[in-house]
């Protein structure tokens, strides 16, 4: 258990750089399946992302993503269809509407807005997956490790 704990954490290395947690919350039919095309391509993308899979972006609940930040994740990310392209209907919609709610319990909770993206990814966009990606971890790495009250220390 602590060993899963501790692979979650913001590591530093030794010369002082800062390499951020991601955790991603993928849609098993779209963004999922982008992140698979993107592997398939053997495109290069940071290491730096948990990808959770989830059936439906709709599905994602804020409490997930304050639980990952609660664990130690430095930014989350959160990739749906595209509107109107849901196998589940609405569920992209309702992920949008989450999102935004999220946005402002994170403010509530001192965590700036720019540590959880949602954006729209595809099966078959393998290269905006990684693009996504790639900008995420430059952010969350601009910004630094995330210090909050209920960040957990092992």
């Amino acid at each position: 258990m602590k060993a899963e704990v501790r692979s979650q954490k913001s590591e530093v290395r030794s010369e002082g750089s800062f390499e951020p947690k991601i955790v991603g919350f993928l849609c098993n039919w779209c963004s999922y399946a982008g992140a698979d095309k993107a592997g398939t391509a053997q495109s290069a993308y940071p290491s730096n992302i948990n990808v959770i899979r989830v059936m439906c972006s709709g599905r994602v609940d804020p409490q997930f993503v304050m639980k990952a930040f609660e664990n130690g994740a430095d930014g989350v990310i959160i990739l749906a269809c595209h509107p109107g392209d849901c196998h589940y209907k609405e569920g992209n919609y309702r992920a949008v509407q989450r999102y935004r709610m999220l946005l402002r319990l994170l403010e509530q909770m001192g965590i700036v807005k720019e540590r959880c993206r949602f954006d729209y990814v595809s099966a078959g966009e393998g290269d905006k997956f990684v693009k996504i990606i790639t900008e995420m971890v430059e952010t969350v790495r601009g910004l630094g490790p995330l210090k909050t009250k209920t960040a957990q220390t092992v």
